[in-house]
């Protein structure tokens, strides 16, 4: 993520002690990739929702992306840690976005709820984080509960950060961060999605205002 302030000059948001989950393609790895191999991956974030990835063979992919499969190997050694990449890639850009708006004039609030309406972008079809067929990638789960337990850290750091500004009263802000940053995980679980009348990240943008709303002092 980038350190750059913002161009309007206005002082981007900290996080102390909040560090981003260890990507799946470590970064050297990552600079060693040839221009063709970066494409790829960028196409397979594009399609990784159309396409049932994770369901895909190597061969089926490198066809679909019309790669060799050379090309592949050389991103990751097995389908399962392509898959992880391409998911692992995407959700780092949804955290990039949701994060690089946030200025330290906001009120604590008014950037917890931009960033979760921001991170819940996570949970939109176009996404597939949590698909049932990611469910049986190995690793999967470690993956997500990562990129979950970032946002509950920004979360958790965002509301002390309110409760210190005397924005909202003083409540368990690490139980709290919890219920806020899992709530778009919970509402796309495919036995909760099927039964939603609403898309989960509408759903959890809902109840996410529903919550902050009630923390406001004085009400």
């Amino acid at each position: 993520m980038s350190s750059a302030e913002p161009e309007d000059g206005r002082q981007r948001l900290r996080f102390p002690g909040v560090r981003a989950p260890k990507p799946v393609l470590a970064p050297e790895t990552e600079r060693r990739l040839t221009a063709r191999q970066r494409e790829v991956l960028d196409a397979l974030e594009e399609q990784l929702a159309a396409e049932g990835l994770a369901e895909l063979t190597m061969a089926e992919i490198a066809g679909q992306m019309n790669c060799s499969l050379r090309t592949l190997y050389g991103i990751s050694p097995s389908k399962e840690e392509l898959v992880l990449t391409v998911v692992d890639r995407r959700l780092r850009r949804i955290g990039r976005a949701a994060i690089e708006p946030l200025h330290a004039s906001m009120a604590p609030l008014d950037a917890l709820r931009a960033y979760l309406q921001a991170a819940n972008e996570a949970v939109q079809p176009t996404t597939v984080a949590y698909s049932r067929a990611l469910v049986d990638i190995p690793g999967a789960g470690r993956l997500l509960d990562a990129h979950e337990g970032y946002v509950i850290a920004v979360t958790q750091s965002l509301l002390d950060r309110a409760i210190a500004e005397g924005d909202i009263s003083p409540v368990d802000t690490a139980s709290l961060a919890h219920v806020l940053g899992g709530l778009g995980r919970e509402f796309a679980r495919p036995e909760v999605a099927e039964v939603a009348v609403a898309p989960a990240k509408a759903t959890a943008d809902a109840i996410v205002e529903i919550i902050l709303r009630g923390l406001v002092r004085g009400r």
